[in-house]
């Protein structure tokens, strides 16, 4: 009918819109290098613009993500029975995550009318509220968005905006101290329950301010303040060159090249898997693209070679966090950012135990395999040419990011750039697998959606973060943990312990917003380097992928593969185990994180 004609032609001007400004992002930045360089002029305020683009580009990703059902949230539907039960959960996570944008769009309105007021120009004389706006409208959007998914019938969405509309009367008479703790349990069951992990984040933090008397605009300023940073536009960048090549033929060409070095060996399939999946991680975010994107190459593969449809699933499941410490994945940069270590030593510093957990996982999967029965077929030359001057193109890929990056050539936001221009011409241009038109767009939109979601988190995350700081509990967690442990060892355990329950109940981009801050100065009084801390904390969130019972991997592979969460779960185990012991001989072993720093940095 028209109405949803008109929805479908709306919903087609948001992918192109988001698409338009993920292309500004990467142009503007190059074109700054290529005029300074050729004719000495640049562009006013192109750092800012970029930022503010990765503010606009965040928000419309996470709008089009409540669109599409893809907010990032605990998956209640894998694990409440189908029915009434399950209905109930969409109605009370709908009902209160729109009540929680609602009045995340109210402060960000304040926030922009007061920027307004001071009449800041970004450049060419658009002012800052210009760009500010997209925080309200983005936040209200999600809203309606939410209470419109929160059913699949009028009843189910009535009952969602009556919630919605309770919870914002309460939020406007109900007396902030005595309802922070009922506030507080009730968005801790509605988690379990499926509520966005940007509305738990946020409605804690707003709840937590509320009950202070501090104004909620201060969420909307940390969030501001968060997507403005002036190296977070990397992250976006990068991601959009790995989409580039999981939706290309890299995942095939790649593939081709592993098995034709180590598929004559046993369990050479097992290394494929592995290796493959490593370096689509590393571009991807360890976002579960990998398993989504791989999954359904990589298992014929592994089952052709007699490993087990379980064991494989699990590998799969495994592999697909690995590359999470390689350049230029997302967490190390945004770990530097909020711990304010310098991005290239907190990636030369993860390099070998990144290459730890790639070498544990694959000796499992090798050794899972069954041995052949006949000899081994004699490896073939040729073949493996062929196969590496396929792939040369993406081959080149991670010397174009890394020469760029660590070599000192480019910031990271233009090395960001650069990476993602060129994955957009090999996969465009040189193999021809997607068109320069509807395929960019649909890259782009897969691209805007994770990414959208991820600094919405972010965001509210940071104001949650900045409440705890300002109620000086990392100070004091810092004085408590001083007084009850006495060696440096013990407590590197403790921290392990602790970040393991952290990696089963949050993701990564929320864990390293609200948890660093905890961990830095704690670290700090116990003398551990700076970067040997960032190593641990990334490589146990690597687990957290693993880890029940919000494990992302475990979810995605569920969906992937068409088994049940339990099944992935108990498939995955042993590899969660292994690379649990090569955690511990990270922690205990700093070297593994320092040497590269300290001998590179001299």
């Amino acid at each position: 009918g028209l109405p949803a004609r008109i929805a479908g032609a709306l919903h087609g001007a948001e992918d192109v819109f988001l698409a338009v400004v993920l292309g500004l992002m990467v142009l503007l930045p190059l074109l700054e290098i290529a005029l300074r360089a050729l004719f000495h002029v640049g562009i006013q305020g192109s750092s800012a613009l970029v930022q503010h683009l990765t503010l606009v580009a965040g928000m419309a990703g996470g709008a089009m993500a409540s669109r599409d059902g893809r907010l990032l949230s605990l998956a209640a539907e894998t694990y409440l029975p189908e029915g009434p039960v399950r209905r109930l959960a969409r109605v009370l996570s709908g009902g209160a995550g729109a009540a929680v944008a609602f009045v995340l769009a109210r402060a960000g309105a304040t926030f922009v009318a007061s920027e307004a007021g001071v009449g800041k120009v970004l450049a060419y004389g658009v002012p800052y509220w210009i760009f500010q706006l997209v925080i309200p409208a983005g936040f209200a959007l999600v809203a309606v968005r939410l209470l419109r998914r929160a059913g699949d019938g009028w009843p189910e969405r009535l009952a969602a905006s009556g919630l919605c509309a309770a919870l914002l009367a309460a939020a406007l008479w109900a007396p902030g101290e005595p309802m922070r703790i009922p506030f507080l349990v009730g968005i801790l069951v509605l988690t379990a329950l499926g509520l966005p992990i940007f509305a738990v984040l946020g409605g804690a933090a707003l709840v937590l301010f509320w009950s202070e008397g501090v104004p909620a605009a201060a969420v909307s300023v940390e969030h501001y303040r968060m997507a403005t940073n002036p190296t977070l536009p990397a992250i976006p960048l990068f991601t959009l060159a790995g989409y580039f090549l999981a939706e290309g033929g890299a995942s095939r060409r790649l593939t081709r090249l592993f098995s034709a070095l180590f598929g004559r060996f046993r369990g050479g399939p097992a290394v494929v898997a592995t290796l493959v999946c490593a370096f689509f991680t590393s571009f991807t975010g360890a976002s579960g693209v990998t398993i989504l994107a791989l999954g359904g190459l990589l298992l014929p593969i592994l089952t052709a070679a007699r490993l087990s449809e379980k064991e494989a699933v699990g590998l799969l499941t495994a592999a697909g966090s690995l590359g999470l410490l390689f350049p230029p994945c997302l967490p190390p940069i945004l770990y530097a950012i909020v711990a304010q270590v310098p991005m290239e030593k907190i990636y030369l510093g993860g390099l070998l135990p990144g290459l730890l957990m790639v070498v544990v996982t694959a000796w499992w999967g090798v050794r899972r395999v069954p041995r052949r029965e006949g000899g081994a077929p004699a490896f073939d030359g040729r073949e493996a040419w062929r196969a590496a001057w396929d792939a040369k193109w993406e081959l080149i890929l991670p010397l174009v990011a890394l020469g760029t990056l660590l070599g000192g050539i480019a910031t990271a936001v233009e090395a960001a750039a650069l990476t993602a221009l060129y994955a957009f011409v090999v996969e465009t241009f040189f193999y021809r697998d997607l068109g320069a038109g509807k395929d960019s767009v649909r890259v782009a939109k897969e691209c805007g959606l994770l990414v959208g979601g991820v600094l919405m988190i972010l965001g509210v995350a940071l104001g949650l973060t900045n409440y705890l700081v300002d109620a000086q509990v990392p100070a004091r967690a810092a004085e408590w943990v001083a007084a009850s442990v006495h060696t440096k060892w013990l407590f590197l355990l403790l921290l392990n312990l602790f970040l393991v329950v952290v990696g089963c109940l949050m993701d990564i981009f929320s864990a390293i917003v609200v948890v660093v801050p905890l961990i830095v100065p704690i670290g700090a009084a116990f003398g551990v380097d700076p970067v040997h801390l960032g190593v641990i904390f990334l490589i146990n969130l690597e687990l957290g992928y693993l880890t029940p019972p919000v494990g992302m991997n475990l979810f995605l592979a569920s969906y992937r593969f068409g088994k049940p969460v339990p099944y992935v779960t108990a498939a995955a185990l042993p590899y969660l185990l292994i690379r649990l012991a090569a955690v511990l001989l990270v922690t205990y072993f700093p070297f593994l994180s320092t040497a590269l720093p300290n001998w590179l940095g001299r």
